[in-house]
């Protein structure tokens, strides 16, 4: 085994022998707290363009199934605030501030296991051409789609770590 081959294992190797000791096993791998909702979850349909963006996440996170154990609901608020304005009085900076309420239910029983709230925001410039501005507007709603997506997985993940299936 070469010196850099030995630098390697030891470096990665060793660090994936320690976690394998403790029990780790990634959300999304096999038998992670993921796979309880894996292509069992069917998520509401959106009702705008910024709650197409948070569904299209889910689901591809999630799966997208038309029938399955659990239901997602999820209701967005978003607010777009000027941030920064020029001396002339433009407006060259906003931010867009979104919540996303979420319900998980069982579609049997209509229960609902678990619910929450998530908050995030980002801003983008209106510096340049009109489709800059547009373009840059139409980034920032992706790129809050994806936070927002990312917390509300994590609260999934951490509900289903909590009560085993």
């Amino acid at each position: 085994m070469s010196l850099s081959n030995r630098r390697y294992f030891v470096m990665f190797g060793g660090a994936s022998l320690a976690l394998a000791g403790c029990g780790f096993t990634p959300s999304y791998g096999t038998n992670g707290t993921a796979s309880a909702f894996l292509g069992q979850t069917v998520v509401d349909e959106p009702t705008d363009n910024v709650s197409y963006l948070v569904v299209r996440e889910l689901e591809d996170r999630l799966g997208c199934t038309p029938q399955g154990i659990y239901g997602l609901s999820v209701s967005l608020q978003t607010e777009q605030r000027s941030i920064a304005k020029s001396i002339s009085g433009i407006t060259s900076r906003y931010d867009l501030l979104a919540t996303a309420t979420y319900a998980l239910r069982d579609l049997e029983t209509k229960e609902v296991l678990t619910s929450g709230k998530v908050e995030n925001f980002t801003g983008y410039s209106t510096t340049g051409t009109t489709v800059d501005t547009l373009a840059a507007e139409t980034d920032a709603y992706e790129r809050l789609s994806v936070i927002l997506t990312d917390q509300i997985m994590a609260q999934l993940l951490a509900y289903a770590a909590a009560n085993p299936q």
